[in-house]
């Protein structure tokens, strides 16, 4: 997520304020058009830029329809470090993605959009699992060192696979849902039921 800080200059804010708006203009005009008909000079120049400044910001469009859908992790890792010892692993996995979720569900329109276009677009959904795993790869580290535990053991592992699978499939509910229900919400239901073993909904009749 894009973080503004106290400190920051009139040439950083430029900077992300270009940032931002490259990223959502390819993620309109590929909403509109399709992945496969959009190209970096068209958004570049929809944006008001060239295409050699689209490159100093994104590697390629699909980098800038995902933007800032990236974990900070050092932030997060601070933040897992914040809660008590004694919560167990998923709870304390849910109160340090809590700032995260709030995050997005302020940006609701946009983040709507961004994952029906990615749903609808597979080698988007690709690149945003990709994200995912390199996430995980911090957490699984995290999540070892706080339950003293070695690096290589499945605990950790299990735990940060199965969190980020709950994330972005709540993700995917809430914008297909066109945000009707608080990502909040549907975030503490996943990970309530994740901590309770994954129960069994009752069965429809």
């Amino acid at each position: 997520m894009a973080v503004t800080t106290t400190g920051e200059g009139r040439r950083d804010r430029r900077k992300r304020q270009t940032r931002a708006t490259l990223s959502m203009t390819a993620l309109r005009m590929v909403a509109e058009h399709g992945l496969d008909h959009v190209t970096v000079d068209e958004i570049s120049e929809a944006a008001g830029v060239s295409p050699r400044t689209f490159f100093n910001y994104f590697t390629c469009k699909d980098e800038a329809v995902i933007g800032d859908a990236v974990v900070d992790e050092d932030r997060l890792v601070a933040r897992l470090a914040a809660v008590p010892a004694e919560v167990p692993a998923v709870a304390t996995l849910r109160t340090a993605f809590a700032e995260l979720v709030e995050d997005v569900q302020a940006d609701r329109d946009l983040w709507c959009l961004r994952m029906r276009v990615v749903e609808r677009n597979p080698a988007l959904l690709s690149r945003l699992v990709t994200l995912g795993v390199r996430n995980e790869r911090t957490i699984t580290a995290a999540v070892a060192a706080r339950l003293g535990l070695p690096a290589d053991h499945d605990y950790p592992a299990l735990v940060a696979a199965v969190t980020g699978a709950a994330l972005r499939t709540c993700l995917g509910q809430w914008a297909r849902g066109d945000g009707a229900r608080p990502l909040t919400a549907l975030v503490d239901e996943a990970f309530a039921a994740l901590a309770d073993g994954l129960p069994e909904p009752p069965h429809r009749p």
